[in-house]
């Protein structure tokens, strides 16, 4: 290569669960944030702590810190409501009742059975004999023992430890090595040692933040779609034929996305004592008006994905040819913050692809990937390439849990000669000035619209639902019913029911029993938010939104992967 040139690499890796609380109880109805921050979250902050020269950028959305929170209290001085924890921290597991052993039945086999099952030969065994009755019936499980459970429960938390855990902490190791015949004290040492990890993980991320080593970066509150609050129709700028919801608009929109980017602002200032500088808009959804209230609460920069690049500079009237013309570097919204455009060919790689590859190979493979970005690369142009994805659903598919990737990744960006890592905020100060980008053309980074989330019979129902309810509570708030504490648990409330999850899995591409268990939490959120305003929940609330694919195999991996 006859010019020296650099090229800017910036990882960005984004932390996200949706509210699992019931808002009454305050019980956990799934444990997928304390599962996920004993495995992911803590692997990913180890990784980073492993190789200093490696700069990122880290998504938290803060409706997953306030359950960390939350878990991590719980397990300092209880009460538990986490029904798996519960069960792991229970002395006498002869005494489940019928309802506890058949929810640790459901649940404690929920991983991926090729890297989290087989490699485990006593998880294994426990999971063939559950095969065994249940072909026989299922009548056979009532007379699984106690041990069986403690040694099931066990186990699948020593499945969900993350790889760096195990290799710290000595009891893992020894617990795995033990294979049964666990003890009411080895089970209370996991479980201690679980609640250490809760409560080491943000300041984890505090600390590396403050080493100047890590961005972090928010999402509005409860991770809402925020263009699609502001405005159903601007689906339709990406998806001109959409069918859309009956409600012609969601009402207040505006309001609540300022609810939600307000009380985010605060929890990171809160937490980590300044506000953010960027944000990961939920999904990386943006519209112009979203992405200007973005730039009116000092949000510097944002990102999103490539196909709302690509739409967007065809409808400014600006051409489209290779990549190395257009994606490599940020882009000024007009009016709005400095976006950000994934990669999404390099991003999908590793939520995808490289998990079936061996760690050394993938990660070779990846840098190779930059280096014929940066060969391609306009003459005099040091290009910024934007990898983004979720830091957590994904490993579950990998060996090791991406341990050996993650690893020879890092050690081999550490040393390239050309490829520098940086955060969002770092290119920004170093770089020139970006281009304005003219026209912002409403999208996501799942197809470079908002199929995922509107547009559909199911998607569009529950849209339906929620803008009835919301015009409920603005008719009850008008009439100051409500005392100022009931006021702000309803407000709170209806954050919970204005998250993209519940939309995300309506339709018929995603599993039965997944689509059910986020249909039955939407509508018990919209009926909980009912009783909060002092209503009746309507009838309708009973009856599900969506069934899911008929074929359970069939599988709506791509967000819980990338």
């Amino acid at each position: 290569m006859t010019e020296k040139r650099n090229l800017t690499l910036v990882l960005l890796w984004h932390m996200h669960q949706p509210e699992f609380r019931d808002q009454q109880t305050g019980e956990f109805r799934h444990p997928w944030v304390y599962l996920h921050a004993l495995k992911d979250y803590s692997d990913m902050a180890a990784h980073l702590e492993a190789h200093p020269s490696v700069r990122a950028v880290v998504n938290l959305v803060p409706v997953l810190l306030d359950q960390l929170d939350d878990y991590a209290q719980q397990c300092a001085s209880g009460p538990l409501r986490d029904p798996l924890l519960r069960a792991l921290a229970q002395e006498n597991l002869d005494r489940l009742t019928a309802g506890e052993r058949e929810r640790l039945l459901d649940q404690c086999f929920r991983a991926n059975h090729t890297k989290m099952i087989e490699p485990f030969a006593p998880f294994k065994r426990l999971r063939d004999l559950y095969e065994f009755t249940e072909a026989h019936g299922g009548e056979a499980t009532k007379y699984l023992s106690g041990q069986y459970f403690a040694d099931l429960v066990t186990w699948y938390h020593l499945a969900w430890t993350g790889e760096t855990v195990r290799r710290a902490h000595e009891p893992v190791v020894r617990l795995m090595s033990q294979g049964e015949g666990y003890t009411y004290t080895e089970r209370m040492e996991l479980f201690q040692l679980i609640g250490t990890v809760l409560r080491d993980i943000v300041e984890r991320y505090r600390r590396l933040a403050e080493s100047g080593r890590v961005e972090l970066s928010s999402t509005p509150h409860y991770h809402p779609i925020g263009p699609l609050l502001l405005d159903f129709a601007c689906a339709r700028e990406a998806m001109p034929d959409a069918p859309l919801p009956e409600a012609p608009c969601y009402p207040g929109g505006r309001s609540r996305v300022g609810w939600h980017l307000g009380h985010a602002m605060d929890s990171h200032r809160r937490r980590f004592g300044t506000p953010p500088a960027g944000i990961w808009p939920a999904e990386g959804a943006l519209s112009m008006p979203f992405a200007r209230m973005l730039a009116q609460a000092d949000v510097r920069w944002v990102a999103s994905g490539e196909g709302v690049l690509v739409n967007s500079l065809r409808g400014s009237g600006l051409p489209v040819g290779e990549r190395a013309q257009y994606l490599y570097h940020p882009y000024r919204l007009d009016g709005g913050p400095v976006c950000f455009f994934r990669d999404d060919r390099l991003s999908d790689l590793i939520g995808f692809e490289y998990k079936s590859w061996h760690g050394a190979d993938a990660a070779n493979h990846f840098v190779e990937q930059l280096e014929q970005i940066l060969a391609a690369a306009p003459n005099g142009e040091e290009p910024v390439v934007s990898v983004i994805l979720d830091g957590e659903n994904a490993w579950e598919s990998y060996p090791y849990n991406a341990y050996y990737f993650l690893h020879d990744l890092y050690t081999a960006l550490e040393s390239h000669p050309w490829i520098r890592t940086a955060t969002c905020s770092d290119v920004l100060a170093r770089a020139a000035a970006p281009p304005v980008l003219p026209q912002l053309v409403t999208g996501s980074w799942v197809y470079g619209n908002l199929s995922i989330w509107i547009g559909s019979h199911d998607k569009n129902r529950a849209w339906d639902l929620l803008a009835k309810v919301k015009h409920s509570f603005d008719l009850v708030m008008a009439s100051g019913r409500l005392s100022q504490e009931e006021a702000e648990a309803a407000s709170r409330q209806l954050a919970v029911c204005e998250g993209s999850d519940w939309f995300w899995w309506f339709g018929d591409y995603n599993p039965h029993d997944s689509v059910a268990a986020f249909d039955r939490l939407f509508r018990d959120n919209l009926a909980r938010l009912y009783q909060l305003l002092k209503l009746t929940p309507p009838r309708e609330l009973d009856e599900p939104v969506s069934r899911g694919a008929v074929d359970a195999q069939t599988t709506g991996a791509m967000r819980r992967a990338a």
